[in-house]
């Protein structure tokens, strides 16, 4: 009897240890679910609240909190706030994980890596079919691995466009019309040798500086997407613009790797669906803005020119020390999947 009365006891202590682990395991599963609920993300956006690239941090924005009920949330920063105005900073602290999300062009990343700068190489693409094709294959797929090596995780491509010329002295048709020419270009060391070799004088500075040096003289002209173009009016201090489509700029819109690497399965599948539609979507409206802005623009009385292929093929031969020098600094895989 005793014995028995001993078995039962031991019996019920391991049921109230079981019971206690069991509650115990329960807890915590409970509060690790607690947290995946709950994220408010914080998302940083080079350009302004009317930009294209805006709208599109702001479509995933509405999705992501929509498709999880309010769980995750995101909100969007424009022109730079989280790092202080400067795009480069932003893209490593993107990387650090002081900042969850951006959306920046691959010609910013290259201040993480000098292979970024394969994606506007000069003259690889013929039109934004070609550009497409590139990012939607091998070249894309192998651009991202670059990406996820500086510890972002890429949900999808968005587009700044085609990067043109304008200037105010004369109609631009091939190299020569470069020569002497003093133009305002992104600070990375490729296009200082791009213009170089088409003859130019290239010359950096902020872009906040642009219109006045335009203006004043100090420069002759610059090179940037329409957009660019049209929203700083460019057209009031310049002339000409020749649509060389001279270098593609492609935008990456990225989130920490750290942190997409800590969502569940189920949220990692929706950042990388909802975040391909708002890549997609940033395509389509800037395109769609582009043709609106280039007549706009032909009505306010800049002179357009679009070089023929003989044209741009001088340009080609112009440029090619610039593929000598930079081919083992992208890496030649690298460059033949943008070029093929």
């Amino acid at each position: 009897m005793k014995r028995f009365k001993y078995i039962l006891m031991v019996l019920g202590i391991l049921l109230i240890i079981s019971a206690c682990s069991s509650n115990d395991d329960e807890a915590k599963e409970s509060s690790e679910n607690d947290e995946a609920e709950e994220l408010n993300l914080e998302m940083s956006v080079t350009t302004s609240e009317t930009s294209t690239w805006f709208l599109g941090a702001e479509k995933l924005a509405e999705d992501i909190e929509k498709e999880t009920d309010g769980r995750i949330t995101i909100d969007v920063f424009a022109n730079e706030q989280l790092s202080g105005g400067d795009s480069g900073k932003a893209v490593e602290l993107l990387s650090k994980g002081n900042i969850d999300l951006t959306f920046n062009s691959t010609i910013i990343y290259s201040v993480l890596d000098d292979r970024f700068g394969v994606a506007s190489a000069p003259f690889i693409f013929d039109d934004l079919e070609d550009a497409d094709e590139a990012f939607n294959g091998k070249a894309g797929e192998m651009l991202e691995e670059v990406v996820r090596e500086k510890n972002v995780e890429p949900l999808g491509y968005g587009e700044n466009g085609f990067r043109q010329i304008t200037n105010g002295v004369k109609e631009i048709k091939g190299p020569e019309d470069l020569d002497g020419l003093k133009i305002r270009i992104p600070g990375i060391t490729m296009y200082t040798d791009l213009f170089r070799a088409l003859g130019a004088d290239p010359a950096t500075m902020t872009f906040s500086e642009v219109f006045t040096a335009l203006q004043q003289g100090t420069i002759d002209g610059q090179e940037n997407p329409i957009d660019v173009i049209y929203s700083s009016k460019l057209n009031e201090v310049q002339d000409y613009i020749t649509m060389w489509n001279y270098s593609y700029d492609p935008l990456v819109l990225g989130i920490n790797k750290d942190l997409y690497d800590s969502l569940s399965e189920e949220d990692q599948a929706l950042f990388k669906e909802l975040g391909k539609e708002a890549a997609a979507y940033q395509v389509e409206i800037t395109r769609e803005r582009e043709k609106e802005q280039i007549e706009e623009l032909e009505e306010a009385g800049l002179n357009f020119y679009y070089p023929n292929e003989e044209e741009i093929e001088a340009y080609r031969e112009a440029v090619e020390p610039v593929f000598e020098k930079y081919e083992s600094i992208w890496g030649e895989d690298l460059l033949d999947a943008f070029k093929s």
